[in-house]
C-alpha cells in the first residue's frame, strides 16, 4: 500500500490567527492585546475544537464579558477572517503530491461548525481523500484516538502514514504511534522532508 501523507491545516496549509478579525473590530493595541489573552482566547476556542457546540459557548462567555457581546458573537459568525489566506508554498506541495497520485490526508482540530462553513470555500480540500476534523469526531490532537480514526479511515498505520504539524505535542503523539511524524516550520523545510521520504 502506498504511504500516504496527512497535512494538519492550521497553521500549516491555511494561516489562523484570531487576531485578524479582531484587530478589524478593536483599534486599541492594548485592548485588543487584552481581549485576545482574557476574552476570545485560542483556550477558549479550543473547546469547539473538541466539540462542544458554539450555542453553549458563546452565550456563556458573553454572560462573563458583556460588554464585549457584539466582538463574541463576531467570532461565532466571522470565523473565516480569521483565516487570512494560504500558507506560503503548502498549497504548491500538496498539488505535487496528488498530481504524483500519492494519497492526501487532513488531520486538524477545527471545530465542525466553523469547519462547515470553510470547507466550501477552499478547493484544495477536493485533493484530500479523507479530512479528519475533531469536533465531529469530539476528540482533538494530541489525543491518542484521533490518529486511530486516521488509521482506520487510511486504512494505513506507522510508518505509512508522512503527518506534518505546527504543534510538537502532535507531533509526539503521531510518533508514539510510530507514524513518520515531522514538525511544520515552512513550505521549504517540508519539500525537503517529502523528498527525503521519497514521496516528491
Amino acid at each position: 500500500m502506498r504511504k500516504a501523507v496527512v497535512f494538519d491545516i492550521g497553521r500549516v496549509l491555511f494561516e489562523w490567527q484570531l487576531g485578524a478579525l479582531f484587530e478589524k473590530l478593536i483599534a486599541d493595541r492594548e485592548e485588543l492585546d487584552w481581549f485576545l489573552a482574557n476574552v476570545v482566547t485560542e483556550e477558549w476556542h479550543f473547546e469547539h475544537d473538541r466539540g462542544r457546540a458554539l450555542a453553549d459557548m458563546v452565550p456563556e462567555r458573553i454572560a462573563l464579558f458583556p460588554q464585549y457581546e457584539s466582538h463574541i458573537r463576531a467570532y461565532a459568525e466571522r470565523f473565516n477572517e480569521t483565516i487570512p489566506g494560504p500558507v506560503a508554498g503548502t498549497h504548491a506541495l500538496v498539488e505535487r503530491l496528488a498530481a504524483r497520485g500519492v494519497p492526501l490526508f487532513c488531520l486538524t482540530n477545527f471545530g465542525d461548525e466553523f469547519f462547515a462553513a470553510f470547507r466550501p470555500t477552499e478547493p484544495i480540500f477536493d485533493l484530500f481523500e479523507d479530512i479528519v476534523v475533531s469536533g465531529v469526531e469530539k476528540v482533538a490532537k494530541p489525543d491518542a484516538r484521533i490518529y486511530e480514526i486516521v488509521e482506520q479511515r487510511s486504512g494505513r498505520s506507522g510508518a505509512a502514514l508522512f503527518f506534518t504539524d505546527d504543534n510538537p505535542a502532535n507531533i509526539a503523539a503521531a510518533r508514539a504511534r510510530g507514524w513518520d511524524a515531522h514538525l511544520f516550520t515552512d513550505a521549504k523545510r517540508l519539500e525537503a522532508q517529502l523528498v527525503e521520504a521519497g514521496l516528491l
